[in-house]
């Protein structure tokens, strides 16, 4: 099991990127969470299977349709299990 904190920066608010980011991640059963950052970037904390944090992490590189992904920030963190599911955070 693997947890990363991710953050992901470009023309990636306004373009449903938290919401698809959800979509993606339950589709992969991850748990965690994912917000818009004041400065304009996506955070997303993933926790799962490592095979589908690697499918999520190359998913972050491109986004929704349109979402212009610049570049993603991936911090290896020490698993810890404590999402139930995967949340858009306000």
């Amino acid at each position: 099991m693997r947890r990363v904190h991710v953050y992901i920066s470009g023309k990636v608010q306004g373009v449903f990127f938290r919401a698809e980011t959800q979509r993606a991640a339950e589709n992969l059963n991850l748990t965690g969470w994912v917000r818009n950052v004041a400065d304009g970037r996506v955070e997303a904390v993933f926790e799962g299977e490592a095979k589908s944090i690697d499918k999520m992490l190359k998913w972050c590189h491109k986004g929704p349709p349109f979402a212009r992904v610049e570049e993603v920030t991936v911090t290896e963190e020490l698993y810890i299990g404590e999402f139930r599911d995967f949340r858009i955070k306000y």
